[in-house]
């Protein structure tokens, strides 16, 4: 009885040091998985970032360009204000529109740069995908 149960025994502890000898490398690779994939999260949630902002500038440049078609039709001699905090400044019309012209003018500089921002990102991201695919297509073959 004690002969079947050492048996037993040492065919588990064999069984057992072999499943950690095939896990060894299997972690490895599971923490590289699990790092791409949090990766390839991170950088999704970056992507949606930079098209919110996207969304948000050409929403103001696209506000900017209506006020300044609106204030080019009114006549020069018009009083017109602007809003600092709590208080009104009369300004002249060139002035405003120069303000406007010159905030449509950064809204589509930052536009661009995010726009660059995010096509790196979504490499980034292909490049990320293509590596966990590589990663499983190994994990298959072996």
């Amino acid at each position: 009885m004690w002969k079947k149960f050492f048996i037993l025994r040492v065919v588990r502890d064999r069984n057992r040091l072999l499943r950690e000898a095939v896990a060894a490398p299997s972690l490895g690779r599971s923490k590289a998985f699990s790092e791409l994939q949090a990766k390839v999260m991170d950088t999704q949630q970056k992507v949606k970032l930079a098209d919110l902002q996207i969304e948000q500038l050409t929403k103001t440049k696209k506000h900017a360009h209506l006020t300044d078609t609106e204030v080019m039709m009114l006549v020069d001699e018009t009083r017109m204000y602007e809003g600092v905090g709590r208080m009104f400044i009369l300004q002249p019309k060139g002035v405003i529109h120069n303000q406007l012209l010159e905030k449509q003018r950064i809204a589509e500089e930052k536009i661009k740069e995010l726009e660059q921002k995010k096509s790196y990102l979504e490499r980034s991201v292909k490049e990320a995908e293509d590596n966990i695919r590589e990663m499983l297509m190994a994990r298959r073959a072996q």
